[in-house]
């Protein structure tokens, strides 16, 4: 079986199947805004197409292997040694504290949860793309995809460039619910679809998810530095662990995306360093590609022969499973939308990321691994390196004191840029699906608050406890293609069929989930069940113990985790009787303009936008908040709402004008009352929203005021 026309073929059922509902909701038409979004989603696999295809198929030339020369002994063998010099180690130490520093600075302002978990929803769509960037490149990526891109070549980069799969079913389908519909937690649409039964179940399950990932992330950072300077991986990992609790548990949302907004700009550049640097030490891009062997230029590897690295497990296991669990499910990616100050500006962070950062990011994960493999076929390294330290060994010979202080701060950058979106996420769920509802549900704001700082400082210490567990696998690779794969299924089924099939059930939605989780461990105990969904991936000696059967089809577990689950999901909402349609509105697709106005407050156009600048005037008093947001409300002069073409109820975005704050002095509101006529744009804000639009400097200021919807 050809890999690239296997992805394609059952990605491109899936991407049809987006692109269906986009047109029957209305955002793929005749008109021009359409066909626009009609070419947008068609260039997206057309993109990535386009690359994968060249590397799999075009004729190319390639040098002939060399002879290993001698002279890079000290870096291929550290004999024990600290890896680097004193000036890396302090840049790296520096890099920690401006980290703090940063993180800190941006979230001394967050008074409630809603800033604490969605920094205010008031941040543009780049701001949001990097810190996305940020998130999805973890600590783990640089050396999990290091080891891959030196075995395998480019094939690594399958799992960044195989989202396009759900790109119309996320911008024109989920994302318009998520953000209309105003979540604070994913478990808490459940609640509203279904009661608090599946809530319940779809809570432990990402919970599960969340705190296991924080493990991993934990465990690779340990690792990394037991690699560089000999600590021991456990308490490694609880220094970083520390560090990165302690800005997010002051900051929250704001918090974590501005420092991973630096995070984000610090990994890409680090990482293409490492790349410039091989190329530059070979003489030029030819040469380097060149002395990338063939096979290893491939955009996908075996389909099927080697059971660590099957490019049909690596589709079902991170295209299929995982990417639907990050995009759809995941609490810190789910809040980064929810963060944006529009929809609109929602997808724009959706394309940037997808189809430039994500293809970057590949580049940037794998570089230290393609270095390596170039720097041994050229005959610079010798071909006995250990592939697991091939992103240290090309990163130690290529650079320089400080420069190699730069890159192990990029490592950093990666781990807290990760773990610190999932101790938010966390602390989300914990507040809003099991204090409020369970423990306290007359919470004040002020005790929610305190809840979720309470709550970050636990899951920082329930993910050190994970690390040794993760110890027990063979790589880090291992280790989270096993977790995913055995997680992610029956969630990812349910909400996709909540979303998009109204005749899936409250009944259906418990049965799979229970029933995929009891599956998956019965393929851990008796792996030869995943047989049959294997594709022909052979069975290896994983050994005898109780769960070593999780080491067995780790990848195509997920295939057998969402056909299992499917079936049981479809077969029992068939069975049973459909939900009421008033239950559905504002959560299933076709019902947008109802989530819409639950968000508004009232009937809106979300293509509806119009814009003008206007002068703050400060009120004498706060006046009530209103919608399910409990959006603020401005008043505007006559000449401001003439402008703006609004009246009395509609929503609108006020701004400082500095487009390269990204949001941090802006807010959401609702028009009030016309306070004077007259020619002058005045907008009147209440003293509470006042600071966080108008900067004390700059009070005599034009800002600028949007309506959306």
């Amino acid at each position: 079986m050809d890999s690239l026309v296997y992805s394609y073929v059952v990605g491109g059922i899936v991407f049809c199947a987006g692109l269906g509902y986009a047109v029957k909701q209305g955002y793929i038409d005749f008109s021009v805004s359409g066909i626009r979004n009609l070419l947008v989603c068609l260039f997206v696999p057309a993109f990535f197409l386009a690359i994968q295809g060249y590397l799999q198929y075009a004729p190319m030339e390639t040098a002939p292997q060399a002879a290993y020369q001698g002279g890079a002994e000290q870096v291929v063998d550290s004999g024990g040694r600290v890896r680097g010099e004193p000036i890396d180690y302090a840049i790296m130490i520096g890099y920690f504290l401006v980290i703090l520093a940063v993180g800190t600075w941006f979230g001394r302002r967050q008074k409630t949860t809603k800033d604490f978990f969605f920094g205010g929803q008031r941040f543009s769509w780049w701001l949001i793309a990097f810190s996305l960037i940020a998130t999805t490149i973890g600590s783990y990526s640089f050396v999990k995809y290091s080891l891959m891109g030196y075995k395998y070549g480019l094939a690594s980069s399958q799992t960044y460039l195989n989202d396009w799969i759900w790109f119309p079913l996320l911008a024109f389908g989920w994302l318009p619910i998520l953000y209309f519909s105003r979540v604070t937690s994913i478990p808490e649409y459940f609640s509203r679809r279904f009661g608090p039964g599946v809530r319940f179940w779809a809570t432990v399950y990402i919970l599960i998810y969340l705190i296991g990932y924080v493990g991993v992330n934990l465990f690779t950072m340990g690792k990394v530095l037991n690699g560089l300077v000999g600590w021991d991986i456990f308490w490694g990992a609880v220094i970083v662990a520390v560090i990165s609790a302690s800005y997010v548990t002051v900051g929250g949302q704001t918090s974590v995306i501005m420092t991973d907004l630096l995070q984000g700009v610090m990994l890409l550049v680090t990482g293409l360093i490492i790349l410039v640097l091989g190329v530059d030490y070979l003489g030029g891009f030819g040469v380097f590609w060149s002395n990338l062997p063939r096979e290893a230029r491939l955009a996908f590897a075996n389909f099927n022969q080697q059971p660590d690295f099957p490019s049909v497990g690596i589709f079902w296991q991170d295209a299929i499973a995982n990417s639907a669990m990050l995009y759809f499910l995941n609490q810190g990616i789910a809040m980064r939308f929810l963060a944006a100050r529009s929809l609109s500006e929602s997808r724009k962070a959706v394309f940037a990321l997808m189809v430039v950062l994500m293809t970057v990011g590949a580049c940037v994960v794998s570089s230290g691994g393609w270095t390596a493999r170039v720097l041994v076929h050229a005959g610079v390294l010798p071909d006995t390196i250990d592939p697991g330290k091939a992103f240290y060994i090309a990163t130690e010979f290529l650079s320089y004191p400080g420069l190699f202080g730069l890159i192990l701060a990029a490592l950093t950058a990666a781990l807290m840029s990760t773990v610190d979106t999932l101790i938010t996420a966390v602390a989300a769920i914990v507040v809003n699906d099991i204090y409020c509802p369970y423990i306290r549900p007359q919470a004040t704001d002020g005790q929610m608050l305190r809840a979720a700082r309470i709550s970050s400082v636990s899951v920082m210490l329930l993910g050190v406890a994970l690390v040794p567990l993760f110890m027990k696998f063979d790589s880090i690779y291992a280790a989270h293609g096993a977790f995913t794969a055995a997680v992610t299924p029956p969630l990812v089924v349910v909400l996709l069929l909540s979303v998009f099939w109204r005749r899936f059930t409250r009944a259906a939605a418990v049965w799979t989930l229970v029933g995929g989780m009891v599956a998956i461990l019965a393929s851990i105990l008796v792996p030869e069940l995943i047989t049959p969904f294997a594709h022909g991936v052979p069975m290896t000696d994983a050994g005898d113990g109780l769960l070593d059967g999780m080491k067995q089809h780790m990848f195509m577990r997920a295939c057998f985790g969402i056909a299992v689950s499917g079936a049981i999901a479809v077969f029992v909402a068939l069975l049973t009787k459909p939900e009421p349609f008033e239950r559905q509105r504002g959560l299933v697709w076709g019902t947008i303009g109802d989530a819409l106005e639950f968000y508004k407050g009232s009937p809106g156009n979300e293509s509806a936008r119009s814009r003008t600048t206007a002068r703050p005037q400060q009120a004498a008093e706060e006046p009530a908040r209103v919608g399910a947001s409990q959006l603020p409300v401005a008043n505007l002069s006559r000449s401001a709402v003439d402008a703006l073409q609004a009246k009395c109820g509609d929503l609108i975005y006020v701004t400082d004008r500095r487009w390269w704050l990204g949001g941090l002095r802006s807010t959401h509101a609702v028009v009030g009352e016309i306070i004077v006529d007259g020619d002058d744009a005045i907008i009147e804000l209440g003293p509470e929203t006042w600071p966080n639009v108008v900067s004390p400097s700059r009070s005599d200021r034009l800002v600028s005021v949007e309506r959306l919807y």
